[in-house]
């Protein structure tokens, strides 16, 4: 069942004296900032970053990882 154009006249009237016009005004001024908002994040993304991505290099020095004592002690029971 669709409100007709006199349904949707008597819900807008009971709409604005229960909100009065300020708060509706106010109420639409705040979702059309959300939306710009919005607009301007999505926008935001699509642009490229000019700052270049960090990389993470492995400094000189570090020692290769070697196997542990327990493992050695594995191995060396299982040549046995």
């Amino acid at each position: 069942m669709n409100p007709g154009p006199w349904g949707l006249l008597i819900i807008a009237v009971v709409v604005l004296l229960l909100f009065g016009r300020g708060k509706i005004s106010g109420l639409m001024g705040e979702v059309a900032g959300g939306i710009k908002a919005f607009r301007k994040g999505m926008a935001e993304e699509d642009t490229p970053d000019d700052k270049p991505v960090a990389s993470i290099d492995q400094k000189p020095g570090l020692a290769e990882p070697t196997m542990s004592n327990t493992a050695k002690d594995a191995d060396r029971s299982k040549d046995a």
